[in-house]
């Protein structure tokens, strides 16, 4: 006698409305929640000290504290810039900025290029020595370095008779390379077509008009990067002029800031203040090359 399965398939899949819920959580929710919560933390921070800029010293002192200030004292912000030499400290981080990203510019565009568009004997194991630079702790060459800088003739600058107590030390390694920015730009120049190079080369272009005028306009959004990069470490940096720079006249505003906390009775609303000012070019410049900076870290080439 034939018996008949009555029993009914499991389903293998979920039903419509479950289905569509958990895409919508795994999709759309959850991601949105999770990057609301990493915005406020990396927020907080900022938002205290701004707040802490615009506070009397005694509602600043006050506790517990209080997250909206109750009187908005937007003469801080004046009386920051008086109260310890900012415009001295300015000008020597804008002169460090500003040398340190022609440096990093420069340097690392010629060495990716020759790593990228080069057919040299050996190239792929000596980026690869490079590349193995980066996890070098920079403690265990700081001591090296500053007895060499310490050797090295001041070339007549006046009060000083070695690279020490200068921006020397700061800006001149700079034009050596990073092999972080080498392997940024290496790796973008590779997604460039090499027909467009061989294309030049026909025309009669020697290499450095190739890599000048092919090259370089296509990679510019890797550059940008680059840019922001070594600009943003460059205006942030502080343990280096802590320690090739002697003289107050020659701090930038990260050493600044630390040598009047620790020197002098700080009023904490004026250092927030100031270190709001410190912090809103940085916050400018991101704002302002966004759009670079998404586009260069995606790593691509020319679209046909």
């Amino acid at each position: 006698m034939a018996t008949t399965d009555t029993t009914a398939p499991i389903p293998t899949t979920l039903p419509g409305g479950r289905r569509h819920t958990r895409r919508l959580l795994t999709r759309g929710i959850l991601p949105r929640i999770v990057l609301i919560v990493g915005l406020i933390a990396f927020m907080a921070p900022f938002y205290w000290m701004f707040i802490s800029a615009v506070k009397t010293p005694q509602e600043g002192a006050r506790f517990p504290p209080t997250l909206i200030p109750e009187t908005w004292v937007w003469q801080n912000f004046p009386d920051a810039v008086n109260f310890i030499p900012f415009g001295v400290f300015a000008l020597n981080s804008l002169i460090l900025t500003v040398g340190i990203t022609i440096g990093a510019v420069v340097s690392n565009t010629l060495v990716a290029y020759g790593f990228s568009r080069i057919d040299w004997p050996g190239r792929d194991k000596v980026f690869y020595l490079c590349i193995a630079t980066i996890f070098l702790p920079y403690p265990v060459i700081i001591v090296a370095l500053f007895d060499i800088f310490g050797r090295l003739p001041a070339f007549g600058i006046q009060g000083s008779d070695s690279w020490v107590n200068t921006f020397l030390p700061l800006i001149v390694p700079a034009f050596f390379g990073n092999p972080f920015y080498i392997f940024l730009l290496r790796q973008f120049m590779l997604g460039i077509p090499r027909e467009l190079s061989d294309a030049a080369k026909v025309d009669g272009a020697s290499e450095f008009q190739t890599f000048w005028r092919v090259i370089l306009p296509l990679t510019s959004p890797a550059i940008a990067v680059v840019l922001i990069f070594a600009a943003v470490a460059a205006w942030n940096e502080f343990l280096l002029p802590l320690l090739y720079l002697h003289e107050q006249s020659k701090y930038p505003l990260a050493v600044g800031l630390a040598f009047f906390t620790s020197e002098h009775d700080v009023a904490y609303n004026l250092l927030m203040a100031a270190s709001t000012l410190v912090v809103l070019p940085v916050v400018i410049i991101f704002l302002f090359t966004q759009r670079f900076f998404v586009e260069g870290i995606s790593v691509g080439g020319v679209k046909g």
